[in-house]
C-alpha cells in the first residue's frame, strides 16, 4: 500500500470475500464517503498476470452510466490492487434471502429496468458482463441498483469470429449455449441471465437451481421443453450436444411455474430472456420496449402531471 493511499482510507471492516478478491469496508477521510475497496491480485497462484484483474479494471474504465459500479481508484498494495468503489450496503442476493424484506411489484420492475439500462449501456460500447447474477448487483439505501464485479468480462466485436470460455457465469444463470460447452457466443447469455435474475425475483427462489451442469440442463429441459432444430438450428453444432442425452420433455406453461399473481406482462419479459436460440432472445433495449416498462412509465408521468 502506497503513503498516500494509507492515509486518504480507513478500513473499517471486512464485508465480502470472492473468487476474485477480498472487500472492504472503508472511510475516505478526503470526500468523507464510506467506499468499498476491493482487494485483487495482479498475479494467479501459479504466477501468471491475472486475466480476470486486467479486464475487470479495463472494463470499468470504459463504463460511465449511473447503473454500473464506477471504479472510483486505484492503488497498489503489498498483494496486488486495490480498487475503490462506492459503498452499497445491500445486493440483491442478501435481499432475495430476508423474507422479512419484502419485495413489491413496483419495486422488481424499477430494479429490472435499471439493470436492463446498465446492460443495454454495456452492449452497446462492447462489453459483455459473464456473470450477472444477485450476488453482482448492488443496491444502495435509495432502491438504486448498479452492476458489479466485471472479473469475468470481455470486451467483444460482433464482426469478429472470437471463442471465448464456456466456463464462465455461475451455474443457475448460465445459458444453455454455454451448459452445451460453446466458445461462439455474445451479449445474448447476459440476456438469459438477467431473464433467470427477473424470475427470481417473482418467485424468490431461482428458475433453475441445479448441483451439476447436467441436472442444470435437465431442470432447464423440464421446463422449457426439449430443444428442437426449428426453433434453434444451431444446437446440433454445440460441442456437447450430442454427448448428453435427456427424456424427452414437453416443458411447462410459464403460468404453472410463477404465482397466482404474476402478470401477462411479466411472463411475457421472462419468457422473451428465456429462450433456448440466443438470437431469439430480446436484447436489453427490446425487453425495455415492452408493455411492462412502457406501461409503467405511462403511469408515473400520469402521475406526475395532476401535480
Amino acid at each position: 500500500m502506497t503513503d498516500s493511499a494509507s492515509a486518504r482510507y480507513k478500513y473499517l471492516q471486512k464485508i465480502g470475500e470472492g473468487v476474485h478478491g477480498m472487500v472492504l469496508k472503508a472511510h475516505d477521510l478526503t470526500t468523507g464517503k464510506e467506499v468499498a475497496i476491493k482487494k485483487v491480485s495482479l498475479r494467479t497462484k501459479h504466477g501468471e498476470i491475472s486475466l480476470s484483474t486486467v479486464r475487470e479494471i479495463k472494463a470499468l474504465q470504459h463504463c460511465d452510466c449511473k447503473y454500473i459500479m464506477s471504479l472510483l481508484d486505484v492503488f497498489p498494495d503489498m498483494t496486488g490492487l486495490s480498487l475503490v468503489f462506492d459503498y452499497m450496503p445491500h445486493t440483491l442476493y442478501s435481499i432475495l434471502k430476508n423474507d422479512s424484506i419484502p419485495l413489491s411489484r413496483s419495486i422488481i420492475r424499477s430494479y429490472t429496468s435499471m439493470l436492463l439500462h446498465g446492460v443495454k449501456y454495456m452492449h452497446s460500447i462492447g462489453i459483455m458482463h459473464r456473470d450477472i447474477k444477485p450476488a453482482n448487483l448492488l443496491i444502495d439505501d435509495n432502491d438504486v441498483l448498479k452492476i458489479a464485479d466485471f472479473g469475468l468480462a470481455r470486451i467483444y466485436s460482433q464482426n469478429e469470429d472470437k471463442s471465448y470460455s464456456p466456463q464462465v457465469a455461475s451455474r443457475w444463470y448460465r445459458a444453455p449455449e454455454l451448459l452445451y460447452g460453446s466458445s461462439k457466443y455474445g451479449p445474448a447469455v447476459d440476456m438469459w441471465a438477467i431473464g433467470c435474475v427477473f424470475a427470481e425475483m417473482l418467485r424468490r427462489v431461482p428458475l433453475f437451481n441445479g448441483n451439476t451442469d447436467i441436472e442444470q440442463l435437465a431442470l432447464v429441459i423440464k421446463i422449457l421443453g426439449s430443444p428442437n432444430q426449428k426453433d434453434w438450428p444451431e444446437m446440433d453444432s454445440l460441442p456437447d450436444f450430442k454427448k448428453i442425452h435427456f427424456s424427452h420433455s414437453k416443458g411447462e406453461s410459464w403460468q404453472n411455474i410463477f404465482p397466482t399473481c404474476t402478470t401477462a406482462n411479466e411472463i411475457a419479459l421472462v419468457d422473451g430472456l428465456v429462450q433456448y436460440n440466443p438470437r431469439k432472445r430480446l436484447t436489453a433495449a427490446e425487453a425495455l420496449n415492452l408493455d411492462y416498462f412502457i406501461q409503467y412509465d405511462s403511469d408515473v408521468l400520469k402521475s406526475i402531471s395532476k401535480f
